[in-house]
C-alpha cells in the first residue's frame, strides 16, 4: 500500500529509516527515477514509501508526522543503551556505535 511520496531521495530514505527502526516493514519505490524527469512527468518520479502491511498505516503516519516536525526545541538528549554515548534529541541513531534509538527513550 502506498503511504506517501517524498520530495527527494534523501528525505525518503530518512523516512524509511524512521519506519524500519519502529518495526514497520516498508519499501522505497522510484529510487532511481529522478534521472527520468522530463521524459516522465515529475510527479511520477518522486520517491514513494509503500507499506508491506496496510494495518501499520496509522502508526506509520504518526511516526512520519513526528519526523517531519522534529523534536521540540526543549527536548532532552538521550543516552545510547549500547555504548552510553549522550546524543541530542534530533538524532535517531548513535553516531558512536550505530545503535538505533529506542522509540521509548
Amino acid at each position: 500500500m502506498k503511504l506517501t511520496s517524498a520530495p527527494n531521495l534523501l528525505t525518503a530514505q530518512h523516512w524509511l529509516n524512521v519506519l524500519e527502526t519502529a518495526g514497520i516493514a516498508c519499501q522505497l519505490h522510484n529510487r532511481y527515477l529522478s534521472g527520468a524527469m522530463g521524459e516522465i512527468p515529475a510527479e511520477q518520479c518522486a520517491p514513494e514509501l509503500w507499506l508491506v502491511d496496510e494495518r501499520d498505516e496509522v502508526q506509520a503516519r504518526k511516526l512520519l508526522a513526528a519526523a517531519v516536525s522534529g523534536p521540540p526545541s526543549d527536548a532532552a538528549p538521550w543516552r545510547c543503551r549500547q555504548c552510553g554515548e549522550t546524543l541530542e534529541a534530533q538524532f535517531t541513531v548513535c553516531w558512536q556505535c550505530g545503535t538505533a534509538r529506542n522509540p521509548l527513550d
